[in-house]
């Protein structure tokens, strides 16, 4: 090989072995950028909170109760204000054998401004005169009966009116054949009134029905002063003594029971299962994210081997090709020594 052509040779391969050191320092930056997300990924890993579900134990409490007579009571609040007294509130409980109840729905026929389920006519509730004839309850009954459910038809409105608003009330009777009593039904007039399609005979279907049945009331007593208690050795309540309208003192056994308010839990469960469902997705993101980066930065890896060889190759022969320049020089100099 000639001068010239070693010095050619020697510069096009100092300029392959500079490129090959600037795309190395530049697979170098890729990987460093991509550690660095990868690093970022792992922190949001190790920031996530991991979803613990609900322990039954939070959503159960102790309660006490006593009983006076019909009545259940249970305590909300017991408050002490010393001199071994406390501020009583609770809850009383008793079943009302004459309360409104929800019944099942009817499929009623509207015709023109009257109203029946199945062949019995709905009449205007508190409304008797002039029905007695067609109503198959009212035709049983005396004058004297008739203005006596009148009265109570009254009693029935306001009950209705107090527990779903007032209204325009529709009844019907229905006999109880073991019995031989007769049951009220009762309908709200605005329901009666939704519109329906077609002109005559329309049918209005799952209209709400209410009757007269048993029910449980509940009514909170607030604040009752100078109340006493008695605790066992356990410090657990056994007995009440709560003063009357004189001040003397009621002595009531306490009965202590564990509830669990069962709603709330299931609440807290579904809510825990849809933050673990959350949190193991956002897992899975970031873990596929991580190992697109790994995937990346392994080519990046294996180009950058590749760059090594073929440095190594390029220097050794950038050697060789200096050391042909170097006799080179040495015979051109010793030819014109």
């Amino acid at each position: 090989m000639g001068m010239a052509a070693s010095q050619a040779r020697f510069l096009g391969l100092t300029a392959r072995k500079t490129n090959i050191e600037f795309e190395g320092q530049q697979i170098n930056q890729q990987r460093t950028t991509l550690a660095n997300q990868s690093a970022n990924y792992y922190n949001d890993l190790l920031g996530m909170a991991v979803p613990v579900p609900p322990s039954v134990d939070n959503y159960t409490k102790t309660v006490y109760t006593f009983n006076d007579g019909a009545l259940t009571n249970s305590i909300t609040t017991l408050i002490a204000k010393g001199d071994g007294e406390y501020k009583l509130s609770y809850l009383s409980q008793w079943e009302d054998d004459f309360a409104v109840v929800s019944a099942a729905t009817s499929v009623v026929t509207k015709d023109g401004g009257s109203y029946t389920v199945g062949a019995q006519t709905l009449r205007t509730l508190g409304q008797t005169n002039g029905n007695v004839q067609n109503d198959p309850y009212l035709s049983t009954l005396s004058k004297e009966q008739l203005t006596q459910l009148q009265q109570e038809e009254q009693y029935y409105a306001q009950l209705l009116n107090a527990k779903y608003g007032n209204n325009t009330w529709y009844v019907r009777y229905v006999e109880n054949t073991t019995t031989g009593t007769w049951q009220p039904y009762f309908y709200k007039g605005s329901d009666l009134q939704k519109p329906v399609t077609g002109p005559n005979n329309e049918i209005i279907s799952n209209v709400s029905c209410y009757t007269i049945g048993s029910a449980t009331t509940t009514n909170e007593i607030k604040g009752v002063d100078n109340v006493r208690v008695e605790k066992d050795s356990t410090g657990r309540y056994i007995s009440i003594s709560i003063p009357d309208e004189d001040g003397n003192y009621v002595t009531y056994a306490l009965t202590t029971s564990t509830v669990t308010d069962q709603d709330a839990y299931n609440d807290a469960m579904n809510q825990y299962e849809y933050d673990k469902y959350l949190y193991d997705q956002t897992i899975q993101d970031i873990n596929a994210k991580i190992a697109i980066i790994q995937a990346e930065d392994k080519n990046l890896e294996l180009r950058l081997k590749q760059l090594d060889t073929e440095q190594d190759a390029v220097s050794t022969e950038m050697d060789a090709v200096e050391k042909v320049i170097e006799k080179n020089t040495e015979s051109t100099f010793k030819t014109f020594g």
